[in-house]
């Protein structure tokens, strides 16, 4: 049997179009992924036919197949398409033992490589396509019990994904993977071959529960009946009212009702040869009748089982929070057809449709704007709590080729809530593929992942229950030594055996880890899975790249500085009419800042002849004199026109406060120096205060500007350290050297150019992912909005998870700790049983407490940072004082 704690898989990746195994791509590739926690070795193979494929060997438990394809895909490869992708969910949720009991036979179908199956009914499954069809799936899962719900809503969809669908770009090369099978070897680090086993048979545990006779709630009511039966077999021993015999067939009346799913997952159980929580409980209610303590076991079986149904309710609480995401998109839409329009499916929509959208309408599809204007809601999407307002885009056509790049003014999302006013949406993309269902398919992934704490939690339930098991059998046997009889000891043993079953533990963890995930989306971040929210709430450090993250993205014009008696509006007039002549991003800085300043119109001049000076600046002809807009070094290489005193100093002082500065001379006057900076973010300051209160002790810039630039924006936003004159292959380094001397660091960027370095943080945190496909790809947290205050609120958030588990952990270790000795020396199994079930039902309840978590306000200009910073964070830090940053080159 193979199990995910023991196999090793082989994955190769093909590459057609590169013939050099030392390809810069491939060299990078391999820097993406070697640093990845749960990737234990990266390495070339040449095949048969001298085909350079990439091989990984990866611990299933740390990072799966979905996870690697995800960071492959996110810089230009893809997974050969031996290996697909597939999601699917259950009709009504599960319990936490039948998931995994479920999730282990699907392992050991041949063809599977992983599978995990989530209490609240996510499965998601990597298999071999030539080991196993889709179909052929299919029916394994429906032959299990679990029928999936193809017909349902898009949550509960099936979906393929495989990299085959994508086009993508491997940096600055476009390559075309040819349909090239690979060689993947499945290795048991025990034998060095894994077991793949056939199993057909049995049914998921619990599928029961929509198939009864009351339908969804059939456990529940039987669980009640239970309890109605104990209560009135109770009333009519104590009455002593009617003969024996009538409490007696209540209490038979308690013990079908009470124990009928539970005696169904333990024969279950018993088939697969494991021995769980049901299993020791039915034992024990068998043991207590045995004795004659009908009352006792009933009170036993119908709390476990009320305990149970209280399970599934708030299994399906998580799971209905997170299905809510899917049922934002609208089924039809108004597609312009001629001079009229036609209400379609969705589903039917293609690229370059264009669709009418109404005041207050759901947006249908992932789009452009191509007339009309309007604001839009996007909070379903990416957590902005303030409408955006949407423009037309000049060449819609060219938008949705680009996408990803299109400004947001013109970018729409399906799902997403109109305003006021009517506009028209060219599709960019299918339903299928719009952000929203990519955000509801990596959702449903992210349940079915198990966080670190589950898999330790797994682990020990594995090793104590055959404990529990061999301390009962001794204690059965305690009258053979102690002066007692048999049934004494027989009695202990069974309350032994209640009181040691780990009920609290199986649900504690799971719970809270859906109750995250779930509360994180509803905000606009999306959260990959258990291991990303208990790391990003236990680490101590943050690197954040510069541009676009910590900075607007966007250089402006910040100073002015004349020399000789000019005036400032002489100066940027000539400058506005020399830069408007040309795109480059700093020129059109320095057109729009200083247009903006000159305001009136200031004086009007006109630049003829313009022409660029190759990484200096450039020159044009103004009022009949040559005019240079240039970098400083350019003057001291001309003769005869070396800067004034007064002018150098001027410079000096803005290239030490972090900008990138040009001087302009007319004729044979400088007129003075123009200062330009990437300017933070107006949240930045405000965000670094609040991740400082939440226990963020490090916040790091990594950035290719050079030092003094860096070293700027560090002081301006409260960063504690600052790191310049950075390649992307340095930020990779800078990434490990963090995490080897602070153990856990999350990297926040883009997702794009940031890719290796946000791959070899323990987190990586996308900012703006919304509409993005690298972003969403490359990250385990991604803030769909391209707003830097919602990375305080998901810190928060896992750290408030992070607490609530551990919570659970104490909770459910500690009742069993203290029931196992008390039932040892006399405790009565009915206390026992009251206080295990309450245990489980603390825990389910304080994991729910996630969905109610309150969002971390908007940070505003004007508002006290660290007065901002505690109002939400659930923290009772004292607030520090921002240290100086560290100068690093």
């Amino acid at each position: 049997m193979k199990t995910a704690e023991r196999v090793r898989l082989e994955l190769p990746l093909v590459l057609p179009e590169i013939d050099d195994p030392n390809d810069p791509c491939i060299d990078r590739l391999i820097g993406l992924l070697e640093g990845r926690p749960g990737v234990e070795h990266v390495h070339m193979k040449t095949l048969e036919n001298a085909q350079p494929v990439l091989c990984l060997h990866y611990d299933p438990a740390v990072i799966n197949v979905s996870r690697l394809r995800d960071l492959v895909r996110a810089i230009g490869a893809r997974l050969t398409e031996q290996f697909a992708h597939y999601i699917g969910r259950t009709p009504v949720p599960l319990h936490a033992r039948s998931a995994r009991v479920f999730a282990d036979r699907l392992r050991r179908t041949s063809g599977v490589l992983e599978a995990e199956v989530s209490p609240s009914g996510a499965i998601r499954i990597e298999y071999e396509r030539s080991a196993i069809t889709q179909r052929e799936l299919e029916e394994q899962i429906r032959s299990l019990g679990a029928a999936l719900a193809n017909d349902a809503s898009p949550a509960e969809k099936l979906t393929e994904s495989t990299a085959a669908t994508e086009q993508p770009t491997h940096g600055r090369h476009q390559h075309e993977h040819d349909n090239h099978a690979g060689h993947g070897h499945k290795h048991d680090e025990k034998e060095g071959k894994a077991h793949a086993h056939e199993d057909r048979d049995g049914h998921a545990g619990h599928a029961h529960s929509h198939g009864g006779i009351f339908g969804e709630h059939t456990e529940l009511i039987f669980a009640v009946l239970a309890g109605v039966f104990v209560l009135a077999g109770w009333l009519v021993d104590r009455s002593e009212s009617a003969p024996d015999w009538v409490s007696l067939a209540l209490y038979i009346g308690a013990y079908l009702c009470g124990g009928f799913f539970t005696a169904k997952e333990a024969i279950e159980n018993i088939r697969e040869r494991r021995f769980e929580i049901d299993t020791l409980m039915l034992v024990a209610a068998v043991g207590a009748a045995a004795l004659g303590k009908w009352a006792e076991g009933g009170l036993l079986l119908f709390l476990f089982s009320l305990g149970h149904s209280l399970e599934h309710f708030a299994m399906g609480r998580a799971r209905r929070a997170i299905e809510a995401l899917a049922e934002l998109a609208p089924e039809k839409a108004l597609v312009k057809r001629g001079d009229g329009t036609e209400e379609v499916a969705v589903e039917t929509l293609k690229p370059g449709d264009v669709v009418l959208v109404k005041p207050n309408e759901r947006l249908p599809a992932d789009g452009v704007v191509v007339k009309g204007t309007s604001s839009v809601n996007q909070a379903p999407v990416t957590g902005e709590s303030v409408p955006v307002d949407k423009v037309a885009v000049k060449d819609g056509q060219a938008a949705i080729a680009a996408f990803d790049r299109v400004d947001a003014s013109n970018r729409v999302f399906a799902g997403t809530i109109n305003g006021a006013g009517a506009i028209e949406v060219m599709v960019a993309r299918l339903a299928s593929q719009s952000t929203m269902a990519r955000v509801v398919q990596m959702v449903a992934e992210a349940e079915a992942q198990r966080s670190p704490t589950q898999q330790f939690t797994d682990k020990f339930e594995r090793i104590f229950v055959p404990v529990v098991l061999a301390l009962v059998a001794l204690l059965m046997l305690a009258f053979l030594v102690v002066d007692e009889s048999f049934s004494d000891s027989f009695y202990r043993a069974m309350a032994v055996l209640v009181a040691a079953s780990p009920c609290a533990l199986a649900i504690s963890v799971p719970s809270a880890v859906l109750s995250g995930v779930a509360r994180a989306g509803r905000s606009g971040v999306l959260v990959k899975g258990g291991g990303p929210l208990e790391n990003l709430g236990s680490l101590s450090s943050i690197a954040f790249d510069k541009t676009g993250t910590l900075t607007e993205g966007r250089p402006k014009l910040t100073d002015v500085t004349t020399a000789g008696g000019v005036s400032e509006a002489e100066l940027l007039s000539v400058v506005v009419a020399v830069e408007s002549h040309s795109d480059h991003p700093l020129a059109t800085a320095l057109v729009e800042g200083g247009r903006q300043r000159l305001q009136a119109g200031g004086q009007v001049v006109q630049a003829e002849d313009v022409r660029s000076i190759t990484g200096r600046g450039v020159q044009a002809m103004v009022d009949g004199e040559k005019t240079y807009i240039a970098k400083p070094v350019f003057f001291s290489e001309m003769d005869g026109m070396k800067m004034p005193p007064e002018l150098i100093d001027a410079n000096d002082s803005l290239v030490k406060s972090g900008r990138t500065t040009m001087v302009v001379r007319k004729g044979d006057r400088f007129l003075g120096v123009i200062g330009v900076m990437d300017t933070p973010r107006p949240a930045a300051t405000a965000v670094m205060a609040q991740l400082r209160e939440l226990g963020i002790e490090r916040l790091v810039m990594i950035s290719g500007d050079n030092q003094q630039v860096a070293d700027a924006v560090a002081r301006t936003v409260g960063l504690t350290e600052a790191k310049g004159d950075l390649m992307p292959e340095q930020k990779v380094e800078t990434i490990k050297a963090l995490r080897e001397r602070h153990g856990k660091v999350a990297m926040v960027g883009d997702g794009v150019n940031d890719a290796p370095a946000m791959a070899n943080a323990t987190v990586g945190i996308a900012m703006g992912a919304a509409g993005s496909d690298v972003a969403l790809e490359a990250a385990d947290v991604a803030l769909m909005g391209d707003d830097l205050s919602q990375l305080p609120f998901a810190v928060g958030l896992s750290r408030r998870t992070r607490r609530v588990i551990k919570q659970n952990l104490w909770v459910s270790l500690g009742v069993v700790a203290v029931l196992i000795p008390a039932t040892s020396f006399g405790l009565n199994i009915g206390t026992a049983v009251l206080f295990h079930e309450g245990s489980t039902l603390l825990v389910v309840i304080n994991a729910l407490r996630l969905l109610a978590y309150p969002g971390t306000p908007k940070a505003s200009e004007g508002q006290e940072p660290a007065a901002r910073a505690g109002k939400d964070a659930d923290i009772s830090v004292a607030t520090k004082s921002p240290e100086p940053p560290k100068v690093s080159s």
